[in-house]
C-alpha cells in the first residue's frame, strides 16, 4: 500500500508541476500590454511621465527580464508562498484577493458536489426500483445532465429572480448590509446563495441519477444477485449488495468530473455576479492581471488535485478488492 500511494503521489507531484506551467504560460499568450492598462487608468497624459511609469513597473512586476528568468523567478516565490501583486488591484498581494473570493466558492462547490452525489445516487437506486418514477425521472436526468450550467443558470435568474421575485440575481449579499454575525445578514446570504448552488447541483444530480439507476439495474441481473434469491436472501439485504458494487463507478466518476463541476461552478459565479473565483478570472482576463489569473488558477489546480487524492483513498477504503491487489502487487 506504502508503494501505492508513493506512485500515487509521485503522479499528482507531476501533474502539479505541468498544470501549474501551463498556468504560468496561458496569461502571456493573453493580447494586451498589463502594464499598459494600468497605467492607463492613472489618466496621465505627459509621455515622459508614462515612460518613468512604464520601466518602474516593469521593472517591479519583472517584466523587463528574459522570460525563462521571469519562469523560474516564478517558482522561487511560489516556494516562498508569494504569488505576486495583483495588477487590476495595485498593489494589493494575489493572496490577499483569492483568500476573499475562496469562501464563497467554496460555498458553493462543497454543498452542491456532495449533496448532488448523495441525493443523485440515492435517487437513481430507488427509481431503478420503481417503474414508474423511471419513466418519469429518466427523461428529466438526461435533460439535467445535458443542460449546460450556464443556461441553467440564467434560466433560473430569469425565473425565480427577475419573474417571481423570489431570490436576488447578484451578488453575495445585499448592497445595503455590511457583512458580519447577524441573523439578517446570514438570512441575506443564503438567499443570494441559492440560486447557484441550485444550477449547480440540478445539472450535477441528473447525471448521477441517471448513473446510478444503470448500474442498479446491471447489478439486479448479476449472478450473485440470482444465487442470493435462489438461498431466499431477504430483499433488502440484495439490494444492500447492489448498492454497494454500484457506488464505486459513481465514486471514481465523481474523482472524473471534479473538474467538470469546478468550471460549471466559474462560470455560474459569472452569471449571478458571485465574488468567488469564477468572478475574479473574469476580472483578471479584461484587466490582463497575470498574477491573479495564476493564482486562481494555482486554486483550482490544487484543490482538483487533493480532492481526487482523497478519493483514491476512499476508494481503496471502500472496495475490498482493490486492497487485496495492492497486498498481492507488493
Amino acid at each position: 500500500m506504502r508503494r501505492y500511494f508513493g506512485r500515487k503521489l509521485l503522479i499528482y507531484g507531476l501533474t502539479f508541476f505541468v498544470a501549474v506551467t501551463i498556468n504560468w504560460l496561458i496569461p502571456r499568450f493573453m493580447p494586451g500590454d498589463p502594464v499598459q492598462s494600468l497605467i492607463a487608468r492613472a489618466n496621465i497624459a505627459q509621455p515622459e511621465v508614462v515612460e518613468a511609469m512604464r520601466v518602474r513597473y516593469e521593472g517591479l512586476f519583472g517584466f523587463d527580464m528574459p522570460i525563462w528568468q521571469q519562469y523560474f523567478n516564478f517558482w522561487g516565490a511560489l516556494l516562498d508562498g508569494d504569488l505576486g501583486v495583483s495588477i487590476w488591484l495595485f498593489p494589493t498581494p494575489v493572496a490577499d484577493v483569492i483568500t476573499r473570493a475562496v469562501p464563497y466558492t467554496l460555498g458553493l462547490l462543497i454543498p452542491a458536489i456532495l449533496l448532488s452525489w448523495v441525493a443523485g445516487n440515492r435517487f437513481g437506486a430507488f427509481a431503478a426500483r420503481r417503474k414508474w418514477l423511471d419513466n418519469t425521472a429518466l427523461p428529466i436526468g438526461y435533460v439535467l445532465t445535458a443542460t449546460p450550467y450556464m443556461w441553467l443558470a440564467i434560466l433560473l435568474a430569469w425565473a425565480l429572480g427577475i419573474i417571481a421575485g423570489i431570490f436576488p440575481v447578484a451578488g453575495a449579499y445585499s448592497y445595503a448590509m455590511q457583512p458580519g454575525w447577524s441573523w439578517e445578514f446570514i438570512g441575506s446570504l443564503l438567499q443570494h446563495w441559492f440560486l447557484p448552488f441550485a444550477s449547480l447541483f440540478l445539472v450535477a444530480f441528473g447525471g448521477w441519477a441517471i448513473g446510478m439507476r444503470n448500474m442498479i439495474i446491471y447489478e439486479l441481473e448479476a449472478d450473485y444477485v440470482n444465487y442470493l434469491r435462489a438461498l431466499g436472501a431477504p430483499g433488502r439485504l440484495i439490494r444492500r449488495y447492489a448498492f454497494r458494487n454500484a457506488i464505486l463507478p459513481q465514486i471514481t466518476g465523481l474523482a472524473l468530473q471534479l473538474g467538470v463541476l469546478v468550471a460549471g461552478a466559474l462560470v455560474t459565479e459569472i452569471v449571478f455576479s458571485y465574488p468567488g473565483l469564477g468572478n475574479l478570472i473574469l476580472q483578471a482576463i479584461q484587466n490582463q492581471d497575470f498574477f491573479l489569473l495564476q493564482g486562481a488558477f494555482l486554486f483550482i489546480v490544487m484543490g482538483v488535485l487533493i480532492a481526487n487524492f482523497v478519493i483514491d483513498i476512499v476508494y481503496v477504503l471502500v472496495d475490498p478488492r482493490t486492497r487485496a491487489g495492492m497486498g498481492g502487487a507488493s
